[in-house]
């Protein structure tokens, strides 16, 4: 059966999503507040749509499941670091520095565990992770245009900006455990999947967004498996 082609629907939602991505992270550090949170909550609202149609229509291709989470991450830790350019933002450099430091953690770790056949898919964990970074970041704009700030939009900035770092890092180590616990458990097969190195953007394929994996035991590999296979479903 012929894979499907990249040019479709889903892959021209990812795209509009990308630019609006960039949009955003262009627009905050210029202070044009209000066009920079309509982009970003129409970027982030139709997130789910690309992934949707792919598997509905059957309409899945491996750009798919590379640029789909990567532009999710693009949107995400771009405003976090585009805030920290802003003067008297609420976000510090830190925790940006958070933000993108358990992206590339958990990429990583995927990457090594997907590589030897684990099997990963989306939680209650990664989905509230992925809403509180998103309402941090709508808050923290909020703080821009609502002039002089109201002392309940100070206070809810700061609870969802201490919250999306919470379930950052307590996402990040919940996954870092499981993922030790596999690789301890399944030596031999982590030890042959490092010989053949997942490539960075085999890592960001694996992820589902919002991406927080429920990861089992990798099984022995088969030989009649196929990369096709292994990529069948769109994030």
């Amino acid at each position: 059966m012929p894979s499907p082609s990249i040019y479709n629907v889903p892959n021209a939602l990812t795209t509009v999503r990308f630019a609006l991505a960039i949009a955003v992270v262009v627009l905050i550090p210029m202070r044009e507040t209000w066009p920079a949170l309509v982009v970003f909550l129409i970027a982030v609202s139709t997130d789910w749509m690309d992934g949707y149609w792919a598997r509905k229509y059957g309409q899945v291709t491996k750009l798919g499941r590379i640029f789909d989470p990567f532009v999710d991450k693009i949107i995400i830790c771009g405003s976090f670091i585009a805030l920290v350019e802003v003067d008297d933002s609420p976000v510090k450099s830190w925790m940006a520095t958070v933000v993108v430091a358990r992206e590339l953690l958990v990429t990583s770790l995927r990457g090594i565990i997907e590589g030897a056949g684990g099997d990963f898919s989306a939680s209650w964990l990664g989905k509230w992770k992925m809403v509180v970074q998103c309402a941090a970041v709508v808050a923290a704009l909020l703080t821009f245009v609502i002039l002089p700030v109201p002392a309940w939009l100070s206070i809810a900035t700061q609870v969802l900006l201490w919250g999306a770092i919470f379930i950052t890092v307590y996402s990040g180590v919940d996954y870092t455990l499981i993922a030790a616990r596999v690789m301890q458990s399944s030596p031999q097969t982590l030890t042959q999947a490092a010989a053949t190195p997942t490539t960075a953007a085999d890592a960001i394929a694996s992820e589902s967004a919002p991406d927080e994996p429920a990861v089992s035991s990798p099984p022995a590999p088969r030989q009649d498996e196929t990369t096709a296979d292994s990529l069948s479903d769109r994030t």
